[in-house]
């Protein structure tokens, strides 16, 4: 049995690289491969993330959870707990993406660039490149973000209700009353 290396990216338009090498065992699972990320990283990891097996391409596959969310379907849904690195790895330079807070959407490129013999007891954090952002220093996903102002609409409203301006009479109620 072998100890495998990952090297974990953290995709960001930061100029400078930012990534960490952490080592486990095959037989860890994906939730303790999460927490040595997030040590790593400086993150709390106290928000919902999945893994996603992937290829060359960074194409999401197969889905591992932090928790279970088939909500009782039947099927093979897979969660970090009980699922170990074995399982999942499936050619030598298999590739991961980590999807950490669905909000803020902080996305880890995760690569395997080797087999050690040294098999660690816990996974280790081997090597430390670039400045680690903090984990509140990046902003909703604008897709997520609320609107701040609300500006009026000069030729009235869109879905049709610029006629009730200034509200409802006692007339427009009265066959509801």
């Amino acid at each position: 049995m072998a100890g495998i290396k990952f090297r974990v990216l953290l995709d960001s338009n930061q100029k400078e690289e930012v990534f960490c090498d952490i080592l486990l065992s095959l037989d860890d699972n994906f939730e303790s491969f999460f927490n040595a990320i997030m040590k790593a990283y400086g993150f709390k990891g106290d928000q919902m993330a999945s893994f996603y097996a992937s290829n060359e391409n960074w194409d999401k596959g197969e889905e591992v959870s932090l928790m279970d969310v088939s909500f009782g379907e039947e099927g093979t849904h897979k969660i970090m707990a009980t699922t170990t690195i074995r399982e999942m790895v499936g050619e030598p330079e298999q590739k991961f993406i980590l999807v950490y807070d669905f909000l803020k959407m902080w996305i880890f490129l995760i690569e395997c660039i080797g087999l050690q013999e040294e098999i660690p007891d816990v996974p280790s954090i081997l090597l430390s490149v670039g400045e680690k952002p903090n984990e509140a220093s990046k902003a909703l996903d604008e897709e997520f973000q609320m609107p701040t102002d609300f500006e009026e609409k000069e030729e009235g409203d869109e879905y049709g209700f610029d006629d009730f301006e200034d509200g409802f009479s006692e007339e427009d109620l009265s066959p509801y009353l």
